[in-house]
Order: C-alpha cells, then sequence, then structure tokens
C-alpha cells in the first residue's frame, strides 16, 4: 500500500511555467496587454520618477537641468520630517495632522449616513425612485465645482450663516467659517455632502443581495430590529464595507480638488487648521519651487498608505477571498 501511495505521489503532473501559462492563453494575454501599458505608463513610470526627484535637489535654480540635478541623498526627507528651519516641516506636519483627523471623521461619517440612507431606500415605500435620484445628484456634481460652490456659501454673508444665524437663530452672530479652527468643518461637510451618495448606492445593492428569508426567519426566532442589524445585515455587508472604507481612506487622503477650489480657486493657502498633505505639497512644490522636497513628502505619504492599506487586508483579508 506504501508503495502505490509513493508512486502516485512521484507521478504527480509537473505545474506548469509561466510561458506556458502565456502561450495556452496568447489570445486573454493580448487583450489585457494594452491595459497593462497604459497601467505601466500611467501608475508605474511616475511612481519611479517621483521616487528619483526625491533624491535630487531639484528647485526653481536646478529645474532646467531635472536629472542632472545634484544628487543629494535622504537630505530632502530630513528636511520634511527634521529640519526645525524648513517651512516645508512646519507645514507638513500640521497637514499631517489635519489629514489624519479629516480622514478618519469622514470615513465614520461616510459609512455611517450612507448605510443608514441606504437602509432606509431599501425599503418600499412612495416616490422610491425619485428620492434615490434626488440623493446621487451630488455625486454627480464635479469635485471642482463643489470646492466653488462651498466656498461661497461658507462666506461670512453667505447661505450658510444666514441660515444658521437669520433663519435657525442656532447662532448669536455670523462667523467666519474659512479661517481659524472651524476652516476643517467647512471642508468635511462639503466633502461628505459627495461622497455619501457613491457609499449609499454601493451598500444598497449590498442589503438587494441579503435573502429576505434571513430576516423573517430571524423574526420567527424572535429578534428585534437592532438584533438582525448586527447579526444578518452587517455581517453580510462586510465585504462591501471594507471596500468602501480602503477607498474613502485613500480619497481623503489625496483630496485636493474641493480644498484647492474652496480657497482661492486653486491657489489658496487654507491656514493651519485646514491645510491637507496635498495641498500643502502642492503649494510647496509648484509655488514654492521645492520640487525635491514635495517629491520626498509625497513618497512618505505613499509609504504611509501603503501601510494603511496593509494594515486594511490584514484585518479584512477573510473577506476578499472569493470561494470557487
Amino acid at each position: 500500500m506504501t508503495k502505490v501511495q509513493k508512486v502516485s505521489h512521484t507521478n504527480k503532473t509537473p505545474k506548469k511555467g509561466l510561458m506556458y501559462q502565456i502561450k495556452k492563453n496568447k489570445l486573454a494575454y493580448g487583450l489585457i496587454a494594452p491595459a497593462l501599458v497604459a497601467m505601466l505608463i500611467i501608475h508605474v513610470i511616475p511612481i519611479v520618477s517621483g521616487i528619483c526627484m526625491s533624491f535630487l535637489k531639484l528647485n526653481q535654480f536646478t529645474l532646467n537641468q531635472f536629472l542632472k540635478a545634484p544628487f543629494i541623498g535622504f537630505d530632502n526627507y530630513k528636511e520634511v520630517l527634521l529640519d526645525p528651519n524648513s517651512t516645508m516641516r512646519s507645514g507638513f506636519l500640521d497637514a499631517f495632522r489635519n489629514t489624519a483627523i479629516f480622514s478618519v471623521s469622514c470615513s465614520i461619517l461616510v459609512i455611517s449616513i450612507g448605510l443608514l440612507l441606504a437602509i432606509l431606500l431599501n425599503r418600499k415605500f412612495r416616490f422610491q425612485g425619485l428620492a434615490r435620484t434626488l440623493l446621487m445628484t451630488p455625486w454627480v456634481v464635479p469635485s471642482f465645482v463643489v470646492g466653488l460652490l462651498w466656498g461661497f456659501m461658507w462666506q461670512q454673508d453667505g447661505v450658510i450663516n444666514r441660515i444658521i444665524v437669520d433663519v435657525l437663530h442656532i447662532m448669536p452672530e455670523k462667523t467666519y467659517w474659512l479661517t481659524g479652527p472651524k476652516v476643517l468643518i467647512a471642508i468635511m461637510i462639503p466633502t461628505i455632502w459627495r461622497t455619501v451618495p457613491f457609499v449609499m448606492l454601493m451598500l444598497l445593492a449590498g442589503l438587494q443581495q441579503i435573502p429576505v428569508d434571513y430576516y423573517e426567519a430571524a423574526e420567527i426566532d424572535g429578534a428585534n430590529a437592532w438584533q438582525q442589524f448586527r447579526n444578518i445585515t452587517l455581517p453580510l455587508l462586510r465585504s462591501v464595507l471594507s471596500i468602501q472604507i480602503l477607498n474613502g481612506i485613500i480619497n481623503y487622503i489625496y483630496s485636493f480638488n474641493i480644498v484647492a477650489m474652496m480657497f482661492g480657486h486653486g491657489a489658496g493657502f487654507p491656514g493651519k487648521y485646514g491645510d491637507l498633505l496635498m495641498t500643502n505639497i502642492n503649494r510647496n512644490s509648484f509655488q514654492i519651487w521645492q520640487f525635491g522636497a514635495g517629491a520626498a513628502a509625497t513618497v512618505i505619504v505613499m509609504i504611509c498608505v501603503l501601510s494603511l492599506v496593509g494594515v486594511w487586508y490584514k484585518i479584512f483579508q477573510n473577506d476578499l477571498v472569493v470561494n470557487d
């Protein structure tokens, strides 16, 4: 019996190599080749170029040399992280703090509001289609337009102050939303307003895939609405929620359009309370001409985002397994 087992073990079919798979599926690989080339041009080459720039002394004086600019090793990284006299460092740390608060707050609020709206829209009621269409409207508006419109609305004599002070009487006097500690709130609200519809749509699609039989069986067993939500809805939406959390965190960390348009139509400065990583890097790179330091700051942000993606994958890896 052992001899038979040994023979069967040694007679296993050898695993085919990559070249064999490519030859066998030439048509499939040929069809995806243009997409791979496009990904290489759009993503890989700029990333490698940015990393190379982060090791060069690249500013307004050496820009005409570009790749022949002086190699300075990790000096740009030291300037961003350690140099107390660098304007890049002080602004970068403020932007890092603001971006962390902004990303965590937006992630929690967008997922919570989107899930609530998805549950409400999953119920049958009159004008359900109209409600879904209207709630999707903010997502259709371009982010540049959102920043421009909300920038006007947050002015001292804008619509929001008039509603809060003159109509609702919540505050005694009109306040400045675009300066001081309130700036981050003024950035978060339009971001949430535009992002919620997409998350709501994805969660609504996930809710519609949950069999109604599960809820009917739970009701027969005496489970209340909260118990059904905790034991049925949330576990079965976990895979959708995980993707939305990852997508949201990446988008919030790299937020630029809304903030840039709210303050100076693309060239303004939100101040130390509202400056985000992307606006800070953009301003230092293209207005102060610190291209090397800006590239180093971008690489640091990329490493942080990759670390967050690794943590996310560790938490949600079981939800990403596809059973054949």
